[in-house]
């Protein structure tokens, strides 16, 4: 099959396309071409828009060109039978088993179209806590959880991705020694990413007195409680914690040694990440239709339970031309994705009440970038550097900014969301047609469309080895890396290979300083870098980020502990860090030469089936394509 005449795409694009985007017959035969599927999904998005005519080919021409890419639920359901189109869900966990049943069925509705869902389990009481209605005890949020995690698992192999979830607990829910150790085993929970929610008292409390017995509260009763240090974390319940109008003294866990458990739990396993839930809602943009409670799997967008978004991203490196970022094409590029995204809106169904009545009230989108690395290498911009950080802020306001403008430019032409009355954009006296409009997604698999480095990640190599179909490699190599050793008469097969397995630039020859500081990689960046990189787009965005901190192998948990303080400090709304090897087999580990897509996730190294044509990554939703 050729890509229909779609120069920009790569074979690797290809092959992603293939196994999952086009159609099919009964027989499983692909039926559709690249440019088909462009073609379809071009004129359904435009079909909702007034001036189909004109915005069509714009439309078109922007995704055939990769410079912006929808989310992976929009290319693959946009003119046909199923027709959900978004990508990020919250739904609510409430404490009945009739609501969380409803919420089961939904989430498999929901799953089974390629959505990836949050919850909150704070509203659940915990375990042994009483139930009226029959007399007997709570079997507690995790045992619940699981319910959601197996049926996960059960769609997955109709489904047109793997399902991923998002799990989040406040810190001061009865369960949360259970919530933070829930993952600590191999292969439990795979399909869901966990959070704990921490609020500025806690992190303050912290900070002023962090020896003082950590309270935790009955969110059916109101009740306080505190944690005794020789809990039997697998079988605790409500009974065994004493009150906290007591005085246990030096037997009562601490809001430093609970702190420490995260800690040390995510240094060891990656997980759990910690979300700035006050934060988070400092920027809700409809505080009166109630709190944020949760984001979707990878974080990047907080939503309202049964609240919805769909994504997008602009490749920002295909906007590098001339050795300078063309900020009119740039801006240009913002506001068609942004009318885009609006459009989808209404071109997309729902499959749940619920969910659409509250997506069409607060229309949220996520217009965000993909190709940060890539445009950096372009540039000749080091990422760990103020000139890098720097760069990182001017983007993310030439983003925002832009988005902001055109939304509102929307509303004019369209009218406001219909919840914009009491918004926090009424109160500012600023007409918006979305409630929010930005964020920065992963983007796993369309930068692989696109050919670019995700999201605003560093590139995690400059080379490294593709698992494709029939037991074949393939070296992928980054596209300005590439192109600058071509240029300069350096590029062989043999560098690519070299660089796959793990050599550094700096051992190659041909390869200067010059070089090796433009040319760095994931773990040449020092995790505070990668902090300030993600506080420096959350300044301007309205949305958050996804973003992974990475760690060498022979980093301590003293290292996660700066990284989560500095992250709260500089405003952030989450941080999750992955510390280079801590899970068996990963692949990309540095000097392993392994391939991606065997056995383990690239991004947080979790368990993986071999997956037939790309798949989600069940515990950090990352994409993992042959």
């Amino acid at each position: 099959m050729t890509n229909g005449k779609v120069p920009s795409l790569t074979e690797n694009a290809l092959r992603t396309l293939r196994a999952r985007y086009l159609i099919r017959d009964e027989s499983g035969q692909v039926t559709e071409m690249p440019k088909q599927m462009f073609d379809r999904v071009a004129r359904r998005i435009a079909a909702v828009d007034p001036d189909p005519q004109q915005w069509e080919p714009k439309f078109l021409q922007a995704m055939r060109s990769t410079r912006f890419l929808p989310n992976s639920p929009t290319l693959m359901n946009a003119g046909r039978t199923l027709g959900m189109l978004s990508a990020c869900f919250v739904l609510p966990i409430d404490d009945s088993v009739d609501d969380i049943f409803e919420s089961v069925k939904h989430t498999a509705l929901i799953q089974k179209a390629g959505g990836g869902t949050g919850f909150s389990f704070d509203r659940l009481r915990p375990t042994g806590d009483y139930i009226h209605s029959s007399g007997g005890r709570s079997s507690g949020p995790i045992s619940f959880w699981r319910v959601l995690c197996e049926a996960t698992r059960a769609i997955q192999q109709g489904a047109f991705r793997r399902g991923a979830n998002m799990g989040m607990m406040s810190i001061e829910h009865p369960d949360i020694f259970k919530f933070i150790s829930a993952k600590q085993l191999p292969g439990e929970f795979e399909n869901f990413n966990i959070s704990v929610k921490v609020g500025d008292r806690f992190m303050q409390d912290l900070v002023d007195d962090g020896d003082a017995p950590h309270v935790v509260v009955n969110p059916r009763t109101g009740e306080r409680f505190l944690l005794p240090r020789e809990l039997d974390v697998e079988h605790y319940g409500l009974p065994d914690l004493p009150s906290a109008d007591g005085d246990l003294g030096r037997q009562a866990v601490t809001r430093r040694e609970l702190w420490d458990r995260i800690v040390h739990n995510a240094w060891q396993t990656g997980e759990p990440g910690v979300c700035l839930i006050d934060r988070v809602n400092r920027d809700n943009p409809t505080p009166k239709l109630g709190r944020i409670e949760a984001t979707n799997p990878c974080g990047e967008q907080p939503l309202l339970p049964y609240e919805a978004c769909n994504l997008g991203s602009i490749d920002l490196s295909k906007f590098v031309r001339g050795g300078r970022l063309d900020e009119d094409a740039f801006r240009e590029m913002v506001r068609l994705g942004v009318r885009f995204l609006d459009d989808v809106i209404d071109a997309s169904s729902y499959l749940v009440d619920e969910i659409e009545q509250l997506c069409r009230g607060n229309r949220k989108i996520g217009l965000g970038i993909m190709g940060f690395a890539d445009a950096m290498f372009r540039l000749g911009i080091r990422y760990d550097s103020d000139e890098g950080i720097d760069f990182g802020r001017r983007v993310a306001k030439l983003l925002a900014d832009e988005a902001f403008a055109a939304s509102e430019a929307l509303a004019k032409e369209r009218g406001t969301f219909p919840n914009f009355a009491g918004s926090v954009w009424d109160e500012r006296g600023r007409p918006m047609r979305n409630a929010a409009v930005t964020c920065i997604a992963p983007t796993g698999t369309i930068s692989i469309l696109a050919g670019c480095s995700g999201g605003i990640e560093p590139a995690y190599a400059l080379a490294f080895m593709r698992h494709v179909l029939e037991g074949q490699q393939m070296l992928e190599v980054s596209a300005p890396f590439r192109r600058y050793a071509e240029q300069r008469g350096l590029w062989s097969e043999d560098v690519g290979r070299r660089l796959a397995e793990g050599e550094p630039l700096s051992r190659i020859e041909g390869f200067d300083k010059e070089a090796c500081e433009r040319f760095v990689i994931a773990h040449d960046v020092a995790p505070m870098w990668h902090v300030r990189m993600q506080a420096a787009f959350q300044e301007a965005l309205d949305g958050a980020i996804s973003k992974t901190i990475n760690l060498p192998y022979e980093a301590e948990p003293a290292a996660v502990d700066e990284v989560y303080r500095l992250a709260h400090e500089l405003g952030c709304k989450g941080v999750t860090v992955y510390r280079d090897g801590c899970r068996q087999d990963q692949p990309m580990a540095r000097g392993t030469g392994e391939l991606v897509g065997e056995s383990r996730c690239p991004r947080c190294g979790a368990s993986i089936e071999s997956p037939v044509g790309c798949s989600r990554c069940p515990s950090c939703g990352a994409t993992i394509c042959p």
